[in-house]
């Protein structure tokens, strides 16, 4: 698996560097998969004063993302995405590893 498919949209990349400038102190947007949700596995998002020495860092456009490792096998070829639908604005992340997701889009199977 080649990280360097994981990339960041133009939309995302302003999203997190807008959230991430609001922050008191320098920070990380880290990107994780988790068991649970409703179809196994879910992404999550938290800020982060730094992240880890293992891992895989994207930085675009003044937006800084973190993966770390085991996340990093599950999201390979991924891209994340920030969007604005009739329904709410979310990060979105279109994950070429899911076989299926759940209808909000947070929880995938493999």
């Amino acid at each position: 698996m080649n990280a360097q498919t994981v990339t960041v949209t133009d939309s995302a990349a302003r999203k997190i560097a807008s959230i991430l400038g609001a922050e008191k102190a320098p920070s990380v947007l880290r990107v994780s998969v988790e068991g649970g949700g409703c179809s196994g596995f879910q992404y999550k998002f938290d800020i982060e004063k730094t992240g880890a020495p293992e891992d895989f860092v994207i930085e675009r456009e003044g937006a800084k993302v973190v993966i770390d490792p085991v996340s990093l096998q599950y999201l390979a070829g991924s891209r994340i995405d920030y969007v604005n639908e009739l329904i709410g604005a979310a990060f979105k992340i279109v994950n070429p590893n899911a076989t299926a997701e759940c209808g909000c889009g947070t929880s995938f199977a493999l």
